[in-house]
Formats: C-alpha cells, structure tokens, sequence
C-alpha cells in the first residue's frame, strides 16, 4: 500500500493537473473524481443524489461516473466470506462462481448456490475498505487545506463540508445489515403486488461485509428490443412500474433512491426492484406536505407551492416572499402551460431545487434525495418507455389515492367549520370599518412601509456612491497633474515635475482600482 506522503503527492498532482485554482466545474470534477480512484467514484456516486450540498448541473454530471472498477481475486473474495460466517466456504454453498457479476468500489457481487439448492446472489464487501476511504479522506482534507493556504481556493472550504458529510453517508453504506433491513421494508411494503418484486435476504448468511439475497435473474429494463421480443409490452412495462413508484413516495414513504435502468429489471412478467443501497424515508409530515405540493402544481396554485417550499425547507436568512412568489411563477408557468406529453417533471425539479438554494432556504435531505429519484426515474423512463409520463401517472395516481382517503362526513364538517368561521369574520367587517374612520378622522392612522432588500440596496448604493468618489477624484489628479505639467516645478522627474509625475501615478493607481473591482464583481 503506497505511504500517506505519496497519495496525498498524487492528489495534489490529480488537482493540479486540472487546474482547480482557476474555479471547479462539473465536468471537471467529475474527472478529478474518476483519476482519483474508486474511492472518490464512490463519493462522488452519492454527492450526485445530494441536490441540498451541490448545484443541479453538477450532481447530473456526477451521474455518469464510471461504476465498473478491476475486480478482485475470488481467493481474496472467499477469505472474506469466510471470515464473515466463521465456517468454509463448502460447508454453506455448494458453489460460488468465481466470476463476479458486477465489481464496484465498496463490493462485488457473486452468483451462488445454497447447500438446499437455492440460488443466490453474494454482495461482498472489499477487504479494509473502511479503512481506505478514511485514509483517502483525511489525505483529502489536507489537500484542500494546502491548496487554501498556498493558493488560494477559498472556494473549495464548501467542498470540505461536503466531503465530511459524505463520508458520513459512505460509513452507513458500508454496513449492510443496514441495506438488509432496506430490502426487508420495501419487500413487505411491495409483498401484495403482483406486478413487483424485490429481493428477499437470507439473515442467517448475512453480516455488515456480507449481503446474501436471493437471485432475480431478468433483463434490464432499458433493454427494449429483447424484452419486446420476450412478448413484453413497453408501454406497459413504463407505466406499472412508474405506478409503483408513486405508491413508494406517497403511500409507502420509503422509496428506491437510485432507480436508473441497472437496479430495474423485468423478471417473470414483475417489475424487479434491485440494490436498496440508497433509500429514502419521508415522514407523514413530508408526504402530506409531498402531497400538498403535488396538488399545487396541478392547480396552478403558485401561493400555495410557495408556503410548502418554505415548510419543506428552513430559512437561512430573511425570506423576500414577493421575490419568491414571482421566481416560482416564472419557472411553473413554463410548465403549466405545456400538455401533459411535453412537460418534463425533472426539469421543473432541477430549476425548483435551484430556486430554493437561491433563496437560500435548506431543503431537508430526504426531500432532495427524492428530488434526485424522480429525476432519475424520468430518465429511466425515458429510455424504456418514452411515452409514458411520470407527471401524469402522478396525478392520476393523487386523484385515485385522494378518493380513497377522502372521509364524506368529516370534509362535509370541515366545511361547515369553515362557512361558519368566514361568516363570523364576516358579521365584524363593518364594526372593524367604522374604527378605521374615526381613527383616521382623528389623525391617529399609521403607514408601516418594510423596504424589501432594503439592507442589500443600501449596499449596492454605498458601492455606486464610493466608486464616484473614487472616479472624481482620479479626474481630480489627472487635470491637477496636467496643469502641474505647465510649471518648471524641480526636481523633475521624466521630464515633468516631481508633483505631475506623483499626480499622474496616483491616477493610474486609483484607474487600476476602479477597474479590477468591476471585473471581480461581474466574476
């Protein structure tokens, strides 16, 4: 294993080879992430769900780092299996293949067969990877430390932060009793469709390195032209398996969080639902404020939309509500317009998710981990039935899931509730009139104004104001230096006075001034 002094001589060598001081871009970072190693792949595999750390056009770069890395030896893999279940390999499967069926940066995974005769599949962990990514983290750290010092990069303190945060997530993906437990919940969640499976875990062969599930064997969803010559109907296929998704975010409110086209896959006439690695759990709170979303789009209801966003999210700083309203009705109305065939659910997502970091109002993580999973089931969509639209599966969805819920007599009391309320407030209308016109005729009437940003156009004032200031007086010396020019003022300096030249230097300065602080602004 190579010294901390080398690895760490190599990410810096990795960053500076692409030119990280002069600023990160997602296609950058994507490359420093795969010449980084399978590590980084990793990291960067899951900072591409996390749309509440980084912006939306670098989490969809991220998505398309490489996943295959060199698999390991099988001896290598059998030491670990059995050092996980403390008995040889041959006293618990009559075969293991020595051919991984996919090799990752945490594991590979191996078809096998049970001493009963079933068939399985091994999710293996790597030996000592734990300890790898911790030493490749904290290498990382200190690079980005050097970098700052050396080099300036403030911008990368961000990308501190975000390492320690996804470090965190990688530990509990590491442990996959964790991952267990999610396939047990969404195999119980999904037990009474017919048209869904998932796969179900062997306990007894399964520890926090080793994952023993049962074999789906299928084809890939995306995989149009062999699956419609299986019989099967696309269409159909899109739209079962975007109606089960529904039932995961707004009736199960645990969800597959990474449903591309490689973890969904036809298997006996089922939609099967693969690596419940990544999942996502939303609150009753967070589905009905899901559900109120939903219903805001479809609506229209932009005032609506708007109060969710800000009970989704927590506020950083002082919310502009008008300037929040119109940026949401901007990007909404683009939409609305559109029929159903040509909206794309993703789109109006990313921009969203964007509006709110704008606004800088934190998001919880699961509602942009979910975020990031309907983007992501689009595309798979999109590849295996394009005519299928998730935003009108969703609403159909809603409405059938609405019926259901729907309570006659408790909404016909809420109502009731309601009419009486708005007449009560109703009956004190003219009372509250009347004080209005005595305190105004008596001169007692108060106009409380709250300037929007008023803080912020102070700023921008006092900026205008000091750069006038500076430019009058640069006018100032140029004009002063000149006429100084007219003297036979000694001793003289290239061939003009000491107090011209001074004059004229001063000018140049104060020109030198005014224009990098407009470049580093329009920056």
């Amino acid at each position: 294993m190579e010294t901390s002094g080398s690895r760490l001589s190599e990410i810096l060598c990795v960053l500076k080879k692409h030119h990280i001081t002069k600023g990160l871009t997602p296609v950058k970072l994507r490359e420093i992430l795969e010449d980084l190693g399978p590590t980084y792949v990793k990291l960067g595999q899951i900072m591409s769900m996390r749309s509440d750390m980084l912006p939306e056009a670098y989490c969809k770069e991220l998505t398309r780092l490489r996943t295959q890395v060199k698999p390991l030896p099988y001896e290598t893999i059998k030491d670990v299996i059995e050092k996980e279940l403390g008995r040889p390999a041959e006293e618990l499967f009559s075969e293991i293949s020595p051919e991984p069926l996919g090799s990752a940066s945490i594991a590979q995974v191996h078809p096998a067969r049970l001493k009963n005769g079933d068939r399985v599949v091994l999710k293996v962990q790597r030996p000592a990877i734990k300890e790898i990514m911790a030493n490749d983290i904290e290498l990382m750290m200190r690079a980005v430390r050097i970098l700052k010092i050396t080099m300036g990069t403030g911008e990368l303190i961000d990308f501190k932060m975000i390492i320690q945060e996804l470090w965190k997530t990688s530990q509990e993906e590491m442990d996959f009793t964790r991952e267990a437990g999610n396939c047990d919940l969404f195999y119980e969640n999904q037990k009474d469709i017919a048209y869904v499976t998932s796969p179900r875990v062997y306990h007894e062969y399964t520890t926090s390195k080793l994952l023993t599930m049962n074999d789906i064997e299928g084809v890939q969803i995306d995989q149009t032209e062999r699956l419609t010559a299986l019989g099967y109907d696309m269409e159909e296929i899109g739209r079962k398996a975007a109606e089960n998704y529904c039932k995961q975010i707004l009736e199960d409110g645990f969800f597959h969080a990474d449903p591309h086209p490689g973890n969904l896959w036809i298997s006996g006439g089922q939609v099967a639902w693969l690596d419940l690695g990544m999942a996502g759990h939303l609150s009753e709170h967070n589905k009905m404020l899901l559900k109120r979303a939903i219903m805001a789009l479809l609506k229209n209801d932009m005032y609506e939309l708007k109060n969710v966003l800000l009970a989704l999210g927590e506020a950083k700083e002082r919310v502009n509500h008008a300037r929040l309203y119109t940026d949401i009705d901007d990007i909404v109305s683009k939409y609305m317009t559109m029929d159903f065939g040509n909206m794309r659910l993703g789109e109006l997502i990313e921009k969203l998710l964007d509006l709110v970091k704008e606004h800088h109002i934190a998001i919880n993580t699961d509602i942009t981990l979910l975020g990031r999973s309907m983007i992501t089931m689009e595309g798979t969509l999109s590849a295996c039935a394009p005519e299928v639209n998730i935003l009108q599966i969703l609403s159909n969805y809603m409405s059938s899931l609405l019926f259901r819920e729907m309570d006659l007599k408790k909404e016909l009391r809420h109502k009731g509730r309601l009419l009486y309320t708005s007449l009560d407030k109703y009956m004190e209308i003219p009372a509250q009139l009347s004080d209005l016109l005595n305190i105004t005729k008596n001169g007692q009437t108060k106009l409380n104004l709250d300037l929007v940003d008023s803080k912020k156009m102070q700023e921008i004032f006092q900026r205008t104001a000091d750069r006038l200031v500076c430019g009058i007086l640069a006018a100032a010396l140029f004009i002063g230096a000149g006429l100084f020019c007219l003297t036979d003022i000694s001793p003289q300096i290239l061939g003009m006075p000491w107090n011209s030249f001074l004059g004229f230097v001063l000018f140049c300065l104060l020109l030198i001034g005014l224009f990098l602080g407009t470049i580093s602004r329009k920056k």
